[in-house]
């Protein structure tokens, strides 16, 4: 099994979220299904989102594609998404 891990801060977790959760469709037919979704408790707009996939190459094109940044920028997301895949 692989898992996709994603974490990156956030400018405002209610509209970040509300864009997240309008693209729930579009993981799945990445091949991605949210396990976790996760916020540090020292700094609440420090996001975990915690993926599994059967493909990481499928998963690492949705998290690369243009609609991917777009959907980041618009959400507020700040910096650049620091991205892991993992397997067990």
């Amino acid at each position: 099994m692989f898992y996709l891990l994603v974490k990156h801060k956030v400018a405002d977790f209610a509209k970040w979220h509300a864009i997240f959760a309008s693209h729930e469709e579009a993981q799945h037919q990445a091949g991605l299904h949210l396990l976790h979704l996760l916020r540090d408790t020292s700094d609440p707009k420090l996001v975990v989102m915690l993926f599994r996939t059967e493909d990481p190459a499928q998963a690492g094109g949705f998290t690369s594609a243009p609609e991917a940044g777009e959907a980041a920028h618009d959400s507020g997301v700040i910096g650049i998404p620091e991205i892991l895949f993992l397997r067990d």
